[in-house]
């Protein structure tokens, strides 16, 4: 009896090529253990064709983690002149982390969706990937305001008994 694989459904988009970004991306990819690597060069499991991207810029490297019978994966940057933005940590050049279940990526002005669904093959990962029409990512922008200048710079500080 086959044992059912570990799935990672990805959810992809760019902001400025939207879906056209991704027209060489297969509905599916099933890979064995070994890193899958993403970029633009032939050697990438998946190949998107984007000029900031570089030949081999990141890879999904699946593990299992002592104690457990599930393969974990952890994301591995590849390049050396971009960074990787992972649930909220800038990853520079061979720096990596470990995914969890629910991971938002950015780089390169891609935003990706990581959801990893446990299964109990040793031998084998699924990738099922979706284009979306709309941002997967947001990321609200500091707002400048003028509250500082509002307050007065004579006021002794809290608790000093002036």
């Amino acid at each position: 009896m086959e044992k059912p694989l570990t799935i990672l459904r990805v959810s992809l988009y760019h902001p400025m090529l939207g879906p056209s970004a991704f027209a060489n991306v297969p509905p599916r990819l099933q890979h064995d253990t070994s890193p899958l690597l993403l970029g633009r060069g032939q050697d990438a499991h998946l190949q998107l064709q984007l000029p900031h991207l570089s030949r081999r810029h990141l890879s999904l490297e699946p593990y299992l983690e002592k104690g457990s019978a599930m393969l974990a994966f952890c994301l591995k940057v590849l390049s050396r002149k971009g960074c990787v933005w992972v649930n909220g940590l800038t990853l520079r050049y061979l720096e990596q982390v470990t995914l969890s279940t629910v991971n938002r990526l950015s780089f390169s002005g891609i935003q990706m969706l990581v959801r990893v669904e446990e299964g109990t093959s040793l031998e084998a990962f699924v990738c099922y990937f979706h284009v979306s029409p709309s941002p997967l990512i947001y990321r609200p922008e500091a707002e400048e305001t003028d509250e500082w200048e509002g307050i007065s710079q004579e006021q002794p500080p809290p608790g000093s008994g002036q």
